[in-house]
């Protein structure tokens, strides 16, 4: 684990461009209310969606995929609701990163933190499993302010973008770490050391990490990690959930654990995942991330989906 440290490197002219589009995104989510920002994050959604990009596409063959009883127009303004929800995310990432806490604890409601604390009190780790809603990033900085998450930064090819994503994702909790992407040791000995590690199963890790279990019906690459890292890591699988409710706030919704359903079995346990996540999903479907390529890894034979 490690701390966010600045380095001189970031002061490199070929990074003022990316300076100047930080100060300004830290000044819209500054400067504007919510209310504001989901208006042109929605606005941000409606442009995408009438342009030729290939996250449009994507969504919409995930969902037709997921949901083959819907009729086109359905399919369509789903398609335009959940990139509507991601551009406000745009923007909730911003305030996840750059509001004050006093501003995020005021955004927000939480239940299920009980599951948390007694885990913790146990002595046990945990594995905080998210599912990539659109607002899992504020989500993750709301819980930051009530208990001590640690989160995951991913390189970037841009210095700048990977320090400020690490940095806001740790900022408010001191108790906060940061993880590389990928460092299982690093991941269990936090899990051992009874810290709650934040960690999103529902992608496509490519087909060495996974295995194929059904989601929404189709045969999906899923991670095998969520139950390694947990007996490695001696912790409770505590899933969470972020809802972005219609009138401006937030909900984070905590479950109980579902290590007791865990087993040895690869398959089983992905199937146990894929489960909890799907229920999620079919609560808000137009709050999840559809953008992503979640059937890129098909089964040996199978033409990709994309």
């Amino acid at each position: 684990m490690s701390l966010i440290k600045f380095e001189n490197k970031l002061l490199h002219p070929r990074y003022l461009m990316t300076w100047l589009l930080m100060l300004l995104w830290w000044l819209l989510v500054q400067l504007l209310p919510m209310t504001v920002q989901r208006f042109l994050g929605r606005r941000l959604g409606d442009l995408l969606y009438i342009l030729p990009i290939s996250r449009k596409r994507i969504a919409k063959i995930n969902l037709e995929k997921c949901y083959p009883d819907l009729t086109v127009r359905e399919v369509n303004a789903l398609v335009r609701s959940t990139l509507r929800a991601t551009g406000i995310g745009v923007f909730e990432s911003g305030a996840a990163w750059f509001w004050p806490a006093w501003r995020i604890k005021k955004a927000f409601t939480i239940s299920g933190l009980e599951y948390l604390d007694a885990a913790q009190e146990s002595g046990s780790g945990v594995l905080f499993m998210g599912i990539h809603f659109t607002a899992i990033e504020f989500g993750a900085a709301c819980v930051n302010t009530v208990t001590s998450i640690d989160g995951f930064y991913r390189p970037h090819k841009n210095a700048v973008y990977e320090y400020v994503q690490a940095w806001g994702r740790i900022r408010r909790n001191n108790n906060s770490r940061v993880i590389p992407n990928g460092d299982v040791r690093k991941i269990v000995r936090a899990l051992r050391e009874g810290r709650a590690v934040n960690y999103a199963p529902d992608q496509d890790y490519g087909r060495q990490r996974s295995v194929f279990v059904p989601f929404f019906g189709i045969n999906t690459a899923t991670v095998k990690a969520p139950a390694q890292l947990a007996k490695a890591g001696r912790a409770e699988v505590i899933p969470w959930v972020t809802t972005r409710k219609p009138n401006g706030r937030y909900h984070i919704s905590l479950y109980p654990s579902i290590t007791s359903n865990l087993s040895g079995n690869e398959q089983e346990n992905a199937v146990t995942i894929n489960q909890f996540v799907e229920a999620r999903v079919r609560e808000n479907p137009d709050q999840y991330l559809w953008v992503h390529r979640r059937f890129k890894t098909r089964p040996e034979g199978e033409v990709s989906f994309y």
